[in-house]
């Protein structure tokens, strides 16, 4: 059986809660259960019982990395155009210099230019450190998985210890599995609103207190750069394009890593056994010329054979593998469309 609601909300730039039929019109994000602190420029989000060990935090993820190097990216670019013209400028200067010398200048310079030793490039430490946090932002976003929101102990929760007492009304009709429960629970925690830092959206919904299904729309070309950076041996940045394999193959592992997380997340969050995960994307119809939403990815994940996983050592593209999953996808051309796994 699919997904027995029709009805959205939004609750935050692009999430949105499906409600089953019973379900009440939730808002999103209520002060008093969430907090941000700063960590290395990233947000991190918990609720904690004092004393008992339960938490459940979560961490900002790469928005601002991706940011940051596509405006270092372009100011790399600015600054190789400028230069270029200044060293464009330089061999007519110097002839024009020579020739006010007479030919002896002229014959002469050759020889001092042989004789002078390689010049350093001042720019060597910016490129390496642009280099650096280009390599550090291609690796944040195929590691999207290896951060996960602490789980959460409903029985110790309804047991009322601790200062945070929001949670402990919603406690007893989640462990008795009440399906609003949840979407109010989704609502005041958010788990999800730190990968819209990603650009993606998220719908939930379920009508089966052991599961959820949940999708999201991939923004790869707002998360994967088109260029790629590195160091030429003089110290000199170079900017050329990913191949269409290198390309592909970072987009294949952002959205695992991002399934993986969602997964992950979902499980931390909710006493249930079973999540079912698509990814939806934009491609162009060629017959119409307009972009159709498609899916690329869809996957079902089981609570116990996720929490066998190493998620610091895996490859996230082949660990979804693993699971029971409908996907197309070709190193050359990404993904293709696929049909939609469904509930049991």
């Amino acid at each position: 059986m699919g997904l027995n609601f029709r009805k959205s909300i939004t609750l935050f730039k692009g999430v949105k809660l499906n409600l089953s039929k019973g379900g009440p019109s939730l808002s999103f994000g209520r002060s008093g259960l969430r907090q941000s602190i700063n960590l290395k420029g990233e947000g991190r989000t918990t609720i904690g019982i004092p004393g008992t060990g339960v938490y459940y935090t979560k961490n900002t993820n790469v928005k601002k990395l991706v940011k940051q190097g596509k405006e270092k990216i372009q100011e790399f670019s600015n600054k190789k155009k400028g230069k270029g013209a200044e060293q464009a400028a330089l061999p007519a200067a110097a002839g024009t210099a020579a020739a006010a010398k007479g030919g002896k200048g002229a014959k002469a310079a050759p020889a001092k230019a042989a004789k002078a030793a390689p010049a350093v490039n001042p720019d060597l430490e910016q490129n390496q450190q642009l280099v650096a946090e280009f390599e550090e932002r291609l690796e944040a976003v195929k590691s999207v998985h290896k951060q996960s929101d602490g789980y959460i102990d409903w029985e110790v929760i309804k047991k009322g210890a601790g200062a945070n007492k929001e949670l402990v009304p919603f406690a007893e009709s989640v462990l008795a599995g009440n399906i609003d429960s949840y979407f109010k629970v989704i609502a005041e925690a958010g788990p999800f609103d730190d990968l819209l830092e990603f650009g993606s959206g998220f719908e939930v919904g379920t009508d089966d207190p052991t599961m959820l299904e949940i999708e999201f729309k991939v923004m790869s070309g707002e998360v994967i750069p088109q260029n790629k950076l590195s160091l030429k041996a003089n110290g000199d940045l170079s900017e050329k394009p990913f191949t269409k394999s290198e390309y592909y193959e970072l987009v294949q592992d952002y959205v695992a890593s991002t399934i993986l997380r969602v997964a992950r997340d979902s499980f931390a969050l909710l006493p249930i056994q079973k999540v079912i995960i698509h990814a939806v994307d934009s491609q162009l119809n060629t017959a119409t010329g307009n972009e159709d939403e498609i899916t690329i990815v869809s996957v079902k994940i089981k609570r116990d054979a996720l929490m066998t996983i190493n998620f610091e050592r895996i490859d996230p593209s082949d660990c979804l593998s693993g699971f029971e999953i409908n996907e197309k996808f070709r190193k050359t051309t990404g993904f293709a469309p696929v049909d939609r796994l469904l509930p049991d």
